[in-house]
């Protein structure tokens, strides 16, 4: 291959690198094994059943390692963690809100009450609509805060305060976690 042209010698370079990659893999990834992932951020929450739509923000982590909450200063708004998945994408997507603030009711003061079998719309920066059916709706003590089943299983979990109010820490002893189930991939509203 002394005389053979630079050009040639690349092509079969890549040919061969090509077809021991194809084989090493198995192929192409087939469309159903691909992950989804998206430019789109989500924009709006809405819950029918609790005449709740509520415009969302990003939440990052803050700097002792915990997710940011959304600030008191708007209580009707919610946050999605942006180091979840974009809502109607494969994965875990988590939107916080608080429940309530010293003087009001905020956005998720009603979110225990929502019911096994509700839906649940995220309308996205592409203008597209995921929707998901809620599967259960926990209240559980923040010492036992389920991460796994919140940051790392499948589907939209949406998270605020509840349970008792502590007057000494200044903070609800509980979260209310809601559950739900991607049911229609985001599509034009």
């Amino acid at each position: 291959m002394a005389d053979t042209p630079k050009w040639l010698k690349i092509v079969v370079a890549g040919f061969v690198t090509g077809t021991v990659m194809y084989a090493l893999t198995g192929g192409p990834r087939k469309e159903a094994e691909a992950p989804r992932v998206t430019a789109a951020v989500p924009k709006r929450l809405e819950i029918p059943s609790l005449g709740l739509k509520a415009p969302l923000m990003k939440l990052g982590l803050a700097d002792d390692g915990e997710v940011e909450l959304p600030p008191f200063e708007k209580p009707s708004t919610a946050g999605w963690f942006d180091e979840s998945v974009v809502p109607g994408d494969d994965g875990p997507s988590v939107i916080i809100g608080h429940v309530d603030t010293k003087t009001a009711p905020a956005v998720f003061y009603r979110l225990r009450e929502v019911k096994k079998g509700a839906v649940v719309k995220v309308l996205r920066s592409d203008g597209k609509t995921a929707q998901y059916r809620v599967e259960s709706v926990e209240q559980i003590s923040k010492d036992h805060f389920p991460s796994e089943r919140v940051y790392v299983d499948d589907g939209l979990r949406l998270v605020t305060c509840g349970g008792v109010f502590d007057r000494k820490t200044h903070e609800y002893q509980d979260n209310v976690i809601v559950y739900a189930t991607l049911v229609a991939r985001p599509s034009d509203a």
